[in-house]
């Protein structure tokens, strides 16, 4: 997904209707990715469905289950190496870019960060759980904000969640309290209602 894509999903606070049938929404509804456009669109259950199967179809659904990697290794000088401005960020295998790409929130939205190949060369293998994450729909998720050490494999509409989260409630230079504690919130919900798995 490109950028000016990641910012329009990020802005939406609302859709009312499916956009492949036009049914009415539930507020938690369903998301499918368009990988050839980088494009999300939203859909009700009935159409997401269809799209389960990724080979041959126009659209590939977004998974509702996140996973919280309690094995997942990743030493403070690793993620130096990566040069991410703040402590959060998410990695996606891209279709549409054609090689895996990083993201980290911010103020104006999504930012789309250098990938160093080396970097994440290392970090995939020391983590063979990487590999298993799908291409357009899920990401890698690591959360380092304030001493935290967690990684998840995360639908990728929970992630641009995130970055609409903090874009929502980020005030002045550093953010203010509001919006780390809205961060803190996000990541406990997140472990809360994600599937454990522990990847050696």
């Amino acid at each position: 997904m490109n950028l000016a894509a990641l910012r329009r999903f990020t802005e939406r606070t609302k859709r009312d209707r499916c956009e492949l049938c036009g049914a009415d929404l539930i507020a938690e509804h369903e998301h499918l990715v368009e990988p050839l456009k980088g494009k999300m669109i939203c859909a009700c259950g009935a159409c997401a469905i269809l799209f389960d199967a990724p080979a041959g179809n126009r659209y590939r659904r977004v998974p509702r289950d996140s996973e919280f990697l309690t094995g997942f290794q990743m030493s403070d000088a690793l993620w130096d190496k990566f040069e991410i401005p703040i402590g959060l960020a998410f990695f996606l295998k891209s279709t549409l870019a054609n090689k895996v790409v990083a993201f980290y929130p911010s103020p104006a939205g999504p930012v789309e960060s250098l990938l160093v190949l080396d970097a994440w060369q290392e970090l995939a293998a020391t983590n063979p759980v990487i590999e298993a994450i799908e291409p357009d729909v899920e990401a890698l998720l690591i959360n380092r904000v304030k001493g935290a050490r967690q990684c998840f494999r995360a639908p990728i509409d929970k992630c641009y969640g995130l970055c609409g989260l903090i874009r929502m409630h980020w005030r002045g230079f550093s953010g203010g309290t509001e919006v780390w504690d809205a961060v803190a919130a996000f990541f406990d919900e997140l472990k809360r209602t994600s599937v454990v798995q522990t990847h050696d």
